[in-house]
């Protein structure tokens, strides 16, 4: 039976999962993460069966080639039946609008837009040349996060620069987390037996990078996150939004150059850099619960920056039908919903505690609530797959 075989890639793990393509059902799923590192290690599962190995200093050529021999060594597929590698790409910029097969000029293009998002078009350009030296014969496609606010309004996408500069070098919001906003706010307008061009929607992907993205008619209408996926909420190791002014005073101060100042705002800040501790919110509630302050502090300013947006996408909307929770830590982490919503009651926004303890997807609102508030664990390699068959 034919399928398609789905990769998200980073700097240090690939996630990926198989799914048979007449019926989009999953056949199996994987992970290989802490690559380059001792700890390096790959699990799968398939069926009812799962394992999962050690091996130290995993390559990342190596686990491209491991995902494939391992798909065929289980007998879970042939290499003959994959039809199709579809590959997760931040930043699309306004070159692609579609899902797209990649060749060499595509691929190019993607590496150009690094400067999109520094920590992901390099990774998943690599991955996409990866998987092409193993499955040759077999297309690759890559499906873009930022093809969902391609459309934004320019009141809520360009900055107040000179227009000039914004039409000359494409200066606008482009976002992050689209094939998760696209998926949730259509899953959670479905729930609901609405139509999705009737709902002022908020979706909020919250996890080790989070986004929040506005929708009304149906289409992006704002997001948090900008040029890159550093601005906007406080993430796990990136900072989100801070004064610009920041950049020239900390190469002066700490003698770094651009770049470096950029790694910092990326890599050590956020969670992790308030904290001192984790990027992980687990960690960070485990360390506030030994009664660890700057720990306490960093989950407060994380649900801060969140109502921060929520208010504001509220009041550009004029008003909200619909709030939405996805992510790992939106759908998984029950007690921080509830701490977000209670900053948001202003707004006629609640939850049943009950309801947010027991349901792991639908409404988590009382039925007579002025905002409808769901949770909705996303999807995005379903949504992915559903790109790909639209093209091929």
């Amino acid at each position: 039976m034919p399928k398609i075989l789905l990769l998200n890639a980073g700097s240090s793990s690939v996630k990926w999962k198989l799914f048979e393509i007449d019926n989009e059902a999953v056949v199996a799923k994987g992970l290989v993460e802490r690559m380059l590192t001792p700890e390096a290690k790959w699990e799968i599962s398939y069926g009812k069966e799962s394992a999962q190995e050690t091996i130290p200093n995993l390559t990342y050529e190596q686990a491209a080639q491991l995902i494939i021999t391992k798909l065929q060594e289980l007998e879970i597929t042939s290499l003959a039946d994959i039809k199709a590698v579809g590959h997760r790409v931040v930043a699309g910029g306004h070159t692609f609008k579609q899902a797209t097969l990649v060749d060499e000029e595509a691929l190019d293009q993607i590496k150009q837009l690094s400067s999109h998002a520094p920590l992901h078009n390099p990774m998943e350009a690599k991955y996409i040349e990866l998987m092409q030296a193993v499955m040759p014969k077999t297309p690759q496609y890559a499906v873009f996060d930022s093809r969902f606010f391609t459309d934004m309004p320019e009141v809520n996408s360009i900055y107040s620069l000179p227009y000039e500069l914004t039409e000359k070098y494409g200066l606008r919001k482009y976002g992050e987390h689209g094939i998760s906003h696209t998926y949730i706010s259509k899953r959670a307008a479905t729930l609901l037996g609405k139509d999705l061009a009737d709902l002022k929607m908020i979706t909020l992907h919250l996890g080790s990078g989070s986004s929040v993205a506005a929708l009304k008619d149906g289409k992006a209408y704002d997001t948090s996150m900008g040029f890159t996926p550093l601005t906007g909420l406080t993430m796990g190791t990136r900072a989100g939004d801070l004064d610009p002014a920041l950049v020239p005073f900390l190469m002066a101060e700490l003698n770094l150059d651009a770049k470096q100042v950029l790694e910092l705002f990326n890599s050590k800040s956020g969670l992790l850099g308030l904290s001192g501790l984790s990027a992980d919110m687990r960690d960070i509630d485990k360390a506030i619960a030994a009664g660890n302050k700057r720990a306490e502090l960093a989950l407060e300013i994380f649900i801060n920056r969140v109502v921060k947006y929520v208010g504001s996408f509220y009041a550009e909307l004029g008003g909200l039908d619909v709030l939405v929770f996805a992510g790992g830590i939106g759908e998984n982490n029950r007690a921080l919903r509830q701490k977000i919503v209670q900053k948001l009651a202003c707004l006629g926004i609640v939850i049943d505690a009950n309801l947010n303890q027991e349901l792991t997807e639908g409404v988590i609102s009382p039925a007579d609530a002025k905002v409808t508030t769901l949770v909705v664990p996303t999807n995005e390699e379903l949504a992915m797959v559903q790109e790909i068959k639209a093209v091929m």
